[in-house]
């Protein structure tokens, strides 16, 4: 899996006219590795599972996912996710921008039912059990949509778009009258502002040694909530992800510089080369030489 430069991801939809991708992800990951990134987009997603079980996190609520199932992550929603076993796991990431129905915008129903989901209004995460019959037609309609992209038949466009929008208007039905109980215009995490600026800060320039006394003063918090917080968001301690953005910077200079072992470790913070190999080899499972010799994934 790879990861980007900045925590706010800036979603490829290469067709304005038609703004929807369809993103299908295999990472290579065992138990408790990433099969997702931390970041957060403009767009609302919907993440489709096809094989194995992932644990997501999206704005720090858990959702465990097997194959069959389905989440709806609300947009600006800082979300990652994480293998359940050694076995792979694949899923389709279905994004799409408010302006693929921009010929319903002043249709009142399409404003009163769609526009909620689509512009960030119904703001909590929701998980569509495949096993829940209730849902059955919701996933039918999304592999339809999925099979429909990928197949590129004539007229895929409109089948995708009225998948999706009769998708929302399912989803209407059973979550809008709830949403006014489940205080849907905030934010589910109400630090996510302050803990963005933080992660993107600390993303940019991974070799800044931040102490978690530092990052808690960063998002007003002490430091017992912000370590649990800092835990609920991302999934891991906030020295655990210090070091994993340090040796995933050490694993871009590995591939694409010409810089030496001990060049690299102390670009990003790791002055000890030996403690950097230790370290390295924690989260990768091989050494800085042998992952630049590999070309390893």
């Amino acid at each position: 899996m790879t990861y980007p430069i900045n925590l706010r991801e800036n979603t490829v939809l290469p067709d304005k006219s038609y703004p929807v991708n369809f993103f299908a992800n295999r990472p290579l990951a065992g138990a408790g590795q990433g099969v997702l990134y931390l970041h957060w987009h403009e767009h609302i997603e919907i993440i489709v599972m096809k094989k194995g079980s992932a644990l997501f996190l999206i704005d720090s609520l858990p959702f465990e996912a097997d194959a069959g199932d389905a989440l709806v992550v609300p947009s600006g929603s800082l979300h990652v996710g994480y293998n359940r076993s050694d076995l792979p796991v694949e899923y389709v990431s279905i994004v799409a921008s408010p302006a693929l129905f921009g010929d319903s915008a002043r249709d009142p129903v399409f404003e009163a039912f769609v526009k909620p989901f689509l512009e960030g209004q119904i703001s909590f995460a929701m998980k569509l059990d495949g096993l829940d019959p209730e849902n059955a037609r919701l996933i039918a309609l999304l592999d339809d949509a999925i099979a429909e992209f990928k197949s590129k038949r004539l007229a895929y466009q409109l089948v995708v778009k009225n998948d999706l929008l009769l998708v929302f208007a399912l989803l209407s039905r059973s979550l809008l009258p709830a949403a006014p109980a489940r205080n849907a215009a905030e934010p589910t995490f109400r630090n996510r502002d302050r803990f963005k600026s933080l992660l993107a800060r600390m993303e940019s320039n991974p070799s800044e040694k931040l102490t978690v006394e530092q990052a808690a003063g960063l998002v007003n918090l002490n430091i017992y909530h912000f370590c649990k917080q800092f835990k609920k968001l991302t999934g891991r301690t906030f020295i655990d992800y210090s070091n994993l953005l340090r040796m995933n910077e050490a694993l871009r200079l590995l591939r694409q510089s010409d810089l030496t072992v001990t060049e690299i470790a102390e670009s990003v913070g790791c002055g000890n080369p030996n403690y950097f190999t230790k370290l390295f080899k924690q989260y990768f499972g091989h050494t800085p030489s042998q992952a630049r010799k590999r070309e390893l994934p």
